[in-house]
């Protein structure tokens, strides 16, 4: 009898202490913050466990938390949701229900997850796609690429373009009620790298006659050149992304080759004679004071050029759209970018803002000073949190002024 109180009293305190994660002062419901960002954390510590073994792969044991999260998505009283595929890319595709006005809106949505991760069918993504259709009387297409580490970059990025190519075409926009001048491509994390990335290739393909009306970046990853940014310093151990994680999604989304992980976690990666690249990511000129934080500027240290031979897909503005030229910039559709304070791809997002602004592109840089990466996913039961409510409210409000 004893023995089993002993473990009752235990038990609480052992769970208690695992979720227990010190939390930043500015961070709305910090304790609701911890307890969602348990299994989270849960699942990432068996993986590594598991890929330490060599039973499973870690970003395999990751999709674990695709799995819990994935649901049967079906229609129901103000969306019929069709389950398809554009150009051989599976979609789901979100169409209001009520009888149009006119043409509709249209958003192509690519969801997060490190490029490894995640799926359109998440109820995250179900939930938000299927709002925003209704809110904005549009029609959503939410891709489902294909993920490293199986199909490694630039596949995923290949799929959203082929995806998005094929839905701007005359004949499809026509064929559900789409008005042409109001179509925008958007994205999450590495949904947001995809939606930058498609967004400055649809500029030079001359088979696509649409011109995009706008893009959404939401808390994006835009550059792998340097991965020591002063959020990628402030924020190494925040919720959900820490720097180590994302350092692994970036290495993964070239290769499994650990030599590409070490020297990105070292942030010597870069050869000397890619060093031009740097000045599209010097936080030094880039960032506004109040993100620097005092922190002093050095420039990563030169890696192995043979390296960046065999892997050279970060150097590339299709996986690092912040080494988009000028030029290509400033022809770019308006921009809503949100960034996050305590989030490693906060100064990503930031920088790409203040490169748009210096091209003249129209920007609204939407900064939540008490969010973390992916806050604004956290809207529905049970992972629902103040702080997602009033980012998504915020994020459909740009898009009804201006789509």
């Amino acid at each position: 009898m004893g023995a089993k109180l002993l473990c009752l009293c235990l038990l609480p305190a052992l769970l208690a202490y695992y979720i227990y994660t010190p939390m930043p002062a500015e961070l709305a419901q910090p304790w609701k913050v911890m307890v969602l960002c348990a299994p989270f954390r849960a699942v990432g510590h068996l993986s590594a466990v598991l890929d330490l073994l060599g039973l499973v792969h870690y970003m395999k044991g990751m999709r674990l938390i695709t799995a819990m999260e994935t649901v049967m998505v079906t229609s129901d009283e103000n969306v019929t949701v069709t389950d398809t595929e554009f150009n051989n890319v599976p979609v789901l595709l979100y169409l209001p229900k009520r009888a149009p006005d006119g043409l509709r809106r249209a958003m192509v949505y690519f969801h997060g997850g490190g490029w490894c991760l995640g799926d359109a069918g998440m109820k995250s993504y179900d939930h938000t796609s299927r709002r925003t259709s209704n809110e904005l009387d549009a029609v959503v297409v939410s891709v489902n690429y294909r993920l490293a580490p199986e199909h490694r970059f630039p596949v995923p990025f290949e799929d959203v373009y082929s995806a998005t190519k094929f839905f701007l075409q005359s004949s499809v926009l026509a064929q559900y009620g789409v008005d042409p001048a109001r179509v925008c491509v958007a994205g999450d994390s590495a949904g947001g790298n995809l939606a930058a990335a498609v967004a400055q290739q649809l500029l030079e393909d001359p088979e696509v006659k649409t011109k995009l009306k706008a893009q959404v970046l939401l808390y994006p990853a835009l550059q792998a050149l340097d991965l020591d940014l002063p959020s990628y310093r402030d924020n190494a151990n925040k919720p959900l992304l820490s720097r180590l994680l994302m350092v692994r999604f970036w290495s993964e989304y070239f290769t499994s080759d650990p030599s590409l992980r070490e020297a990105m976690a070292s942030n010597r990666h870069v050869p000397a004679e890619a060093g031009h690249l740097l000045q599209f990511v010097n936080w030094s000129r880039l960032l506004p004071a109040g993100m620097r934080k005092g922190h002093v500027y050095a420039a990563p240290r030169p890696g192995s050029a043979a390296l960046a031979r065999r892997y050279p897909g970060f150097l590339d503005p299709r996986a690092a759209p912040l080494l988009g030229s000028d030029a290509r910039l400033r022809q770019l559709p308006p921009t809503y970018i949100l960034t996050c304070e305590h989030d490693v791809l906060r100064d990503d997002g930031a920088m790409y803002a203040q490169r748009l602004r210096n091209a003249g592109v129209s920007v609204t840089h939407d900064h939540a000073q008490d969010a973390f990466h992916g806050a604004l996913l956290f809207i529905s039961w049970p992972y629902e949190l103040a702080v997602g409510h009033r980012l998504f409210n915020r994020y459909m409000q740009w898009l009804k002024e201006n789509l």
